[in-house]
């Protein structure tokens, strides 16, 4: 894995310290020796020793494939990371930020090779990044992919109050002829969802506004029963890309769609072709519990709630068959059901939507 130290100015002569500007390097120092175990076990073959220190070395074996095509993402956990801070955990938003990236690398068929990580920190403290990265390297180990490098900044005067920014930044590998896109997608293909346990890492603006003009109390369960409402809205994203790999092996897959940012009808259209639409029976899904508490807090439309969310479903796959698609996931341990199907014309319609709800 390569260096991580922070970047800023050098020390001025006339007796400031960098320390003293709010910088410890000493710090930087504990926490790249606190990350390097995290590393470690995430390790892939393809990885080799950095020859300078700066930079990542992936040896991708030209022999293992006919015409490899790179695929890169990159993605963030947006203000999910406030809830983290308000509970004081910060063992999960890693997690979060690889399955961002690497389930959106996965809906061009590629396998994640590898990732790397910027943390933006108000003040390093070792302890505190250590358990940040050692999120990233769970969800690199779930995910396959080797996190090879990354990057710790101190920012102080600029993030306050203990807060910090992620970006991760992941790499994958597919044969050109196997590709997804658009132009595989047949009207009359099944769409097959994939269960979500939450909000995942988006629409966080959204119900952290709701939070705090319904004076929500995040240690209180609100009706969810079996945990607080803080603890639903800090569980880490799914990830789904070693599933969807195992499920375009194994299954006949036309697209895939990462249900993020714009919910079912924004991701699901931008896998679809000109003159194809889609139809997706809300009906069928079982909406977690987490919503609807926001959405009566709030009183959100309930086709806004769809519009923003994943309203139970993180991951889309279109298909040829969806009972074997389905007896695919759910042998895995995925939940999974058929929603919805391609036709002709344009746009997803969410049919069974109750405006009133």
């Amino acid at each position: 894995m390569s260096g991580q130290r922070p970047r800023g100015e050098h020390e001025a002569p006339d007796g400031a310290t960098y320390a003293g500007a709010g910088v410890d390097l000493d710090a930087a120092d504990a926490a790249v020796e606190a990350i390097k175990p995290h590393a470690a076990r995430t390790q892939r073959p393809e990885v080799l020793e950095s020859l300078s220190g700066f930079g990542a070395f992936f040896a991708l074996d030209p022999k293992a494939y006919k015409k490899p095509l790179l695929v890169a993402a990159t993605d963030g956990v947006g203000t999910k990371l406030e809830i983290a801070r308000a509970l004081g955990r910060h063992d999960t938003v890693g997690r979060d930020l690889v399955a961002m990236v690497v389930d959106d690398l996965v809906c061009s068929g590629a396998e994640p090779l590898f990732f790397l990580d910027y943390l933006a920190i108000e003040e390093i403290e070792p302890e505190a990044v250590s358990e940040i990265v050692a999120g990233i390297a769970d969800g690199c180990e779930e995910a396959g992919c080797a996190l090879i490098g990354g990057e710790t900044a101190a920012h102080p005067g600029v993030l306050t109050d203990g807060r910090y920014d992620l970006a991760g930044f992941g790499v994958g590998v597919v044969e050109r002829d196997a590709a997804l896109d658009a132009d595989r997608v047949t009207a009359g293909a099944d769409i097959v969802a994939l269960a979500s346990n939450g909000l995942h890492a988006n629409g966080y603006s959204l119900a952290r506004r709701i939070c705090a003009d319904a004076g929500l109390d995040l240690g209180a369960d609100h009706g969810l029963l079996v945990q607080t409402l803080g603890e639903a809205l800090l569980r880490p994203t799914e990830i789904y890309a070693p599933h969807c790999l195992a499920l375009i092996a194994g299954a006949r897959v036309q697209a895939l769609a990462h249900v993020t940012g714009g919910g079912i009808p924004g991701n699901l259209q931008r896998c679809l072709p000109e003159g194809l639409g889609a139809v997706v029976d809300v009906g069928t899904f079982s909406v977690p519990d987490v919503f609807r508490v926001l959405q009566r807090a709030g009183g959100v439309d309930e086709a806004e709630m769809w519009r923003v969310f994943n309203m139970g479903a993180g991951m889309l796959a279109i298909v040829e068959d969806a009972q074997e698609a389905v007896a695919l996931l759910r042998g895995r341990g995925v939940d999974a059901w058929r929603c919805g199907q391609v036709v002709e014309g344009q746009g997803v319609r969410l049919a069974g939507l109750d405006p009133a709800r």
